[in-house]
């Protein structure tokens, strides 16, 4: 429910429907390069001109519009920025509260070992531990769920010392993915997908066989 995120955020962050509304936190697994980008792009190749997930995740999203055509469904892309540049969603929030990752934060380590230092929090989930993405929000403004309850995320990083050495990965070493591992995962993305998302996004296109075009 909205108001489960509006809950735990400032006004600023709220998102303006009713606290009872329904929402959905749309996830990618590791197999969403092989099984949706790739064919996306082989596809519509001669129509992306700008970052292929992104039009991916668009594309995909925005068909459930069209399963649902008696229903207004409005959606939010976890790329979409407000004019304030504050993202028009807070992505591990939503995640955390809709019982689907758990956002390991600061706040999280009892014994914190930062003292100044700024560290970012991360969502780790207990299937994929950290080989996935929060890829946006369905949110249908008629369906109002009062008596929806929520579920908990699983808390799958446990132990005071293994939250410590994710948080610590995460902000310090995110570049070589351990943090990904911090627990056992089922799958992790395929080298050609490591491979992708290491190169700088600029250059991504070429991975593809695209041609970028410049406005």
């Amino acid at each position: 429910k909205v108001g489960w995120y509006n809950a735990v955020l400032q006004p600023a962050f709220h998102l303006p429907y009713p606290e009872d509304t329904l929402a959905f936190v749309v996830l990618s697994t590791p197999s969403m390069f092989e099984k949706a980008l790739k064919p996306f792009v082989n596809k519509e190749r001669l129509k992306i001109i700008r970052d292929p997930v992104d039009q991916c995740v668009s594309h995909h999203l925005s068909g459930v519009k069209e399963i649902f055509p008696d229903q207004k469904v409005d959606i939010i892309f976890d790329y979409e920025i407000l004019p304030s540049r504050k993202p028009k969603f807070l992505a591990q929030t939503a995640a955390h509260v809709a019982g689907a990752a758990y956002y390991y934060q600061r706040k999280d380590v009892k014994l914190d070992p930062w003292g100044k230092k700024k560290i970012y929090g991360v969502c780790i989930h207990p299937k994929y531990g950290g080989w996935f993405a929060i890829r946006g929000l369905l949110l249908f403004p008629d369906i109002q769920v009062p008596f929806l309850e929520q579920s908990a995320p699983v808390d799958c990083v446990s132990t005071e010392e293994k939250r410590t050495e994710l948080l610590e990965q995460f902000n310090s070493h995110w570049q070589d993915g351990r943090y990904r591992d911090i627990i056992e995962v089922k799958e992790r993305y395929s080298e050609e997908q490591r491979a992708y998302f290491a190169t700088p996004p600029a250059e991504r296109f070429r991975l593809l066989g695209l041609t970028r075009v410049t406005e």
